[in-house]
C-alpha cells in the first residue's frame, strides 16, 4: 500500500511482518517520495562515511565484546556481565528516539521477542539520549526490552561506532525541529552507526552487522540463526 506521508509509512512499516531489510527499503523509498531533500542528504552522508571506512575498526565476530555500564530508563545501571548472566544477548545501537529507521527496527525486535527469548537471549538497545527520552522508546516497544543511555556516545566512541552527521544533515534536522543538541545534552552531532551484535554467554561476538548506511539493519532471521540453542 502506498503511504501518503512519511508518518503513514512509518506506522504501516512498524506493524508490518516483512523482514527488516524490506521494511527499511520501503521506508527509504518513502523518504525519496515524501522527504526530499533528506534522501539526497542521506545519500551524501552515507557516501562520506563509506569513504572514511566508518565502523571498520569496530569489534568483529570472534572478538570479546567490550564491557559497558549504562543506565536504563529508570536510572538502573546495567553491565554486560549482568546481561549475559542467563544467556546470550542481542545488542542494538540506535541513533535516538527521533530516528524512524530505528523505530522500525525496534518494532521488529518487539514482534520477535518470543522467538528471541526462546533461545534464552536478552535484547537491549543503546542510544545517546537520557532516560527521559529512552523511556519514550521503552514505552513504544511495550517495555519488552531495555533501552540504555550512552551519554556523549562514550561507549560507541570506544568501539569505533560513533560518526559525525555533518553540516548538511545538521542544518536539515534543525530546520525540521530535530534538535540533537538538546536530546543528547551536547553540541557534537555525533550518533552511533546502528550496529547489531549477537554476543554469546561467554562474552564473545557470535555475529554482527555494522554498516555505515543506517538505512540497512540486521534481519531478525539472521539474529536468531546466530543464537545458540537454549541450554536446559
Amino acid at each position: 500500500m502506498q503511504a501518503n506521508s512519511l508518518q503513514e509509512a512509518l506506522q504501516q512499516l512498524s506493524v508490518s511482518q516483512a523482514p527488516i531489510h524490506d521494511r527499511m527499503a520501503a521506508f527509504s523509498e518513502a523518504v525519496r517520495v515524501h522527504g526530499l531533500p533528506f534522501a539526497e542528504a542521506y545519500d551524501d552522508l552515507v557516501a562520506r562515511l563509506r569513504s572514511e571506512r566508518a565502523g571498520s575498526m569496530a569489534p568483529k565476530a570472534g572478538d570479546r565484546m567490550p564491557s559497558f555500564l549504562l543506565p536504563d530508563k529508570d536510572g538502573k545501571l546495567l553491565d554486560l556481565k549482568d546481561l549475559l548472566a542467563d544467556g546470550p544477548a542481542v545488542i542494538s545501537f540506535n541513533r535516538g528516539h527521533w530516528c524512524e529507521y530505528c523505530a522500525i527496527e525496534l518494532s521488529a525486535f518487539k514482534q520477535a521477542m518470543t522467538e528471541i527469548s526462546a533461545r534464552g537471549a536478552t535484547v537491549v538497545s543503546i542510544m545517546p539520549e537520557g532516560p527521559e527520552l529512552t523511556a519514550k522508546v521503552s514505552e513504544r516497544v511495550g517495555h519488552t526490552f531495555s533501552i540504555l543511555s550512552d551519554f556523549d556516545n562514550s561507549y560507541s566512541l570506544s568501539l569505533g561506532l560513533a560518526v559525525w552527521l555533518g553540516e548538511r544533515v545538521r542544518k536539515l534536522y534543525l530546520e525540521h525541529g530535530l534538535r540533537l543538541q538538546q536530546y543528547q545534552g551536547n553540541n557534537s552531532w555525533y550518533v552511533p552507526i546502528p550496529a547489531t551484535y549477537v554476543v554469546g554467554q561467554d562474552g564473545h561476538i557470535l555475529a554482527r552487522h555494522v554498516d555505515p548506511d543506517f538505512r540497512n539493519r540486521m534481519d531478525i532471521e539472521d539474529i536468531v540463526a546466530a543464537l545458540p540453542p537454549r541450554r536446559h
